[in-house]
């Protein structure tokens, strides 16, 4: 089984920050891959342009390692991402279409369940995230 976590962070403001993203993939518990970026800068940047961001970067992952064929958890502290993507939530926001759109593109066709989880299990994305972030602000 593949897990994989993700974060996105938009500092120091929400919206019009500085959008910074963190991925850890993982195999039977041991890291193969993982990722940090910053995202953008301005007035569209949010948090949850960030969370999607950093699902869509380690979607992106899994199929150029060729991973897509193994059952893969999904976690991230975004209620907000998780609830869409599970389909519980509709996609309101006209900046977030695009990238729920995209990220359910990556995702089809691969055995992936999506799983909330709070904030301090999700540490090691959420440092990469942070990572990003330092030399820009």
């Amino acid at each position: 089984m593949i897990e994989v976590w993700t974060d996105g962070l938009c500092e120091p403001i929400n919206p019009g920050g500085i959008c910074c993203i963190g991925y850890v993939i993982k195999r039977e518990g041991r890291t193969i891959d993982k990722g940090s970026e910053l995202i953008g800068r301005g007035k569209d940047m949010t948090n949850n342009v960030a969370e999607y961001s950093a699902l869509i970067r380690a979607l992106e992952k899994i199929r150029r390692l060729g991973l897509e064929r193994e059952k893969i958890v999904a976690r991230s502290d975004s209620s907000l991402l998780v609830s869409q993507m599970k389909g519980e939530w509709k996609v309101k926001k006209p900046r977030i279409r695009p990238l729920f759109e995209k990220a359910k593109e990556l995702a089809h066709g691969i055995d992936i369940t999506f799983e909330w989880i709070p904030r301090e299990e999700n540490r090691e994305a959420d440092k990469l995230s942070r990572l990003a972030c330092k030399p820009a602000t």
